[in-house]
């Protein structure tokens, strides 16, 4: 993964921090990410949780969203507009309570990288959602437009069981 960023602030030990994890972070982990906030935010809860979003792979960094992805997140409400791709660096090992990734290719890639102690982080985000019976969320990249709102609706699934899980782990 990437270099430890060297001015990140340790996390406040109140708040729960959340990484959702794709390949390139401009499709599936910035809508989970966005998502997330949202449903956090109708909890009243934005000031005990923190959402961000990263990939495995460094191609498009900088970059904003996918242009499918944040127009079938703008249908639904989701603004994707501020969004800006990074990839997982190696700190975020340590300073994510929950590391969540999309597919199982890209928690093997999550595996390697995080140190032993630290593999309790990670997580498939449709662990979370047992109900759909799949483990994994697809990546719309290379598919059609409308795999991205099969995406969208199976991520919308994997977040409000995962905050569920955010909750409990607050108590």
């Amino acid at each position: 993964m990437g270099a430890t960023k060297p001015d990140r602030a340790k996390p406040d030990a109140e708040v729960v921090r959340v990484l959702m994890v794709c390949m390139g972070n401009i499709c599936r982990s910035p809508t989970a990410e966005a998502l997330l906030r949202a449903r956090v935010e109708l909890e009243g809860l934005s000031r005990l949780v923190d959402i961000e979003s990263a990939g495995t792979g460094a191609w498009h960094e900088g970059e904003g969203a996918d242009t499918r992805a944040a127009q079938t997140a703008a249908s639904r409400g989701v603004d994707l507009s501020e969004h800006s791709a990074r990839r997982v660096r190696d700190d975020d090992f340590d300073t994510f309570d929950f590391v969540v990734a999309m597919d199982s290719h890209n928690m093997d890639l999550l595996n390697s990288a995080c140190p032993v102690h630290l593999r309790d982080r990670l997580s498939l985000l449709l662990e979370y959602a047992p109900q759909l019976g799949l483990s994994e969320v697809p990546d719309p990249y290379y598919g059609s437009g409308d795999g991205f709102a099969r995406v969208f609706d199976l991520i919308d699934a994997g977040t409000a069981g995962l905050l569920e899980a955010i909750k409990k782990r607050m108590k």
